[in-house]
């Protein structure tokens, strides 16, 4: 059987490293938006102003076999479904994007992973690992800063990244965790942003240990 001229790759540009995926995506969710903001205008109605262009996104589902298979196998060799699941979760919790690259086409970005999540084993396919996951395209940038002085304002170019954590804010409260938490979950939850996880863990490693990923159903959390 032909493999596909389409090769689905992540790479690793602090290590050089690649690694592909063993089954292709049926099919990829691609966007590319533009802010368009809407604005009425007396005795003229709504006029559309064009913005920047916003964040490119991906999204895509497929699964990590346990064993090589031919009919939908893309090469031999590949890490087990618990290898990828670490590697992903690695590259996730270390807050530094991935290149993403689609051979074939214009895709190849630097992203981050946002999402990922792992579906129940299938009947029929044990030890096979299904998921769903989404990228968003990440965009360097400085920041600056205004200093005021008695006699001057200087613009100076701030050294910080674009991964500088939210200042917490002054009033905390408590979450007891339940069965099937994750601090993802928990954090799309409280803030609304899954990507927060990391402010939560943060203010409770004393609770959870060195693994962000083993909390227990009955920790007591702060939120910040």
């Amino acid at each position: 059987m032909a493999k596909n001229i389409v090769e689905y790759w992540f790479k690793d540009e602090d290590k050089g490293t690649y690694l592909r995926l063993p089954v292709n995506p049926p099919e990829i969710d691609y966007s590319n938006p533009y802010n368009i903001q809407t604005v009425s205008i007396t005795r003229l109605g709504d006029v559309s102003i064009p913005g920047e262009r916003g964040l490119k996104q991906i999204s895509f589902s497929s699964f990590f076999p346990r064993d090589y298979n031919a009919s939908y196998c893309e090469y031999e060799g590949f890490p087990s479904p618990a290898q990828w699941f670490s590697q992903i979760q690695t590259w996730r919790y270390a807050r530094k994007p991935i290149r993403f690259i689609v051979t074939g086409t214009n895709i190849n970005l630097p992203m981050y992973i946002s999402e990922f999540d792992v579906q129940p084993e299938k009947a029929g396919a044990p030890g096979d690992m299904y998921y769903s996951m989404t990228l968003i395209e990440h965009r360097p940038f400085k920041a600056t800063s205004i200093v005021q002085t008695a006699k001057k304002t200087e613009t100076l170019a701030a050294t910080t990244t674009s991964n500088r954590p939210a200042t917490a804010e002054a009033s905390s409260k408590s979450y007891t965790v339940v069965k099937g938490d994750t601090l993802w979950k928990i954090a799309k939850a409280q803030y609304g942003d899954g990507s927060k996880w990391q402010t939560i863990y943060n203010a409770n490693k004393s609770t959870i240990g060195s693994n962000p990923d083993k909390i227990k159903p009955g920790q007591k959390l702060v939120i910040p």
